[in-house]
């Protein structure tokens, strides 16, 4: 596990402290959940991006016997 210095105003550190105190856990534990769930949500995203990419190389992408033209697609 690696450690890091933050730099964080006094008077934000304390209403922190104290916002971790009512929820019994440390400024560090908050932190450390916080770091966690960017990080899920990193991985979430790139698990989606790769299943959405996987998605268009393996699709057949049939459109049938219809074949488009810029007028067809225009007349309403």
């Amino acid at each position: 596990m690696k450690n890091i210095t933050l730099a964080v105003e006094d008077e934000i550190l304390e209403q922190v402290k104290l916002t971790a105190a009512e929820q019994r856990t440390t400024v560090n534990g908050m932190v450390r959940e916080f770091f966690a769930a960017v990080a899920a949500k990193r991985h979430a995203k790139d698990e989606a991006r790769e299943a959405l990419l996987r998605l268009a190389r393996e699709a057949a992408g049939d459109m049938g016997s219809k074949k488009w033209n810029r007028e067809a697609l225009y007349d309403r």
